[in-house]
């Protein structure tokens, strides 16, 4: 494992859009041990490749019930909203106000290509929701209120 550079503002693959992952590989598994590796050491709740300057569909998250490891995310059901005061690794030292929703549900491929659903509310839905906007080349600064 080891800890990678997370691109940060104005850096142009943050604007890109990912792309699916069409094989779980070895280079894929080591991709999600870096990107949890690297999250943890910056102290964040959740981390997507393009942060890392990698422009694939995967996506870490532990906003403290453990790691959560998502392979091609799609968001498939939300429920109601919230305002809520949002940072991100990409952004340091920067916070703004978002409005999320207060439950979302999410299909995606776990590390051994089976197919999970993770549904969070709370933190685990801002995250979800933040993290899945990175693959899309979307940032919360751009839904800032």
């Amino acid at each position: 494992m080891a800890i990678r550079e997370i691109r940060v503002e104005d850096d142009e693959i943050l604007r890109k859009k990912s792309r699916d992952v069409k094989e779980i590989n070895e280079k894929i598994i080591t991709l999600l041990d870096d990107m949890a590796e690297t999250m943890y050491n910056a102290n964040g709740g959740g981390l997507a490749a393009p942060q890392v300057g990698v422009l694939k569909k995967v996506v870490v998250i532990d906003v403290g019930d453990g790691l959560i490891e998502l392979i091609n995310p799609v968001v498939i059901e939300t429920k109601g909203e919230k305002v809520i005061e949002e940072a991100c690794l990409s952004f340091p030292g920067k916070m703004g106000k978002v409005i999320r929703p207060r439950y979302v549900k999410v299909e995606a491929l776990n590390r051994d290509g089976e197919k999970i659903t993770v549904e969070g509310e709370g933190l685990l839905a801002v995250a979800l929701c933040h993290e899945t906007d990175h693959l899309n080349g979307v940032l919360y600064v751009d839904k800032v209120i």
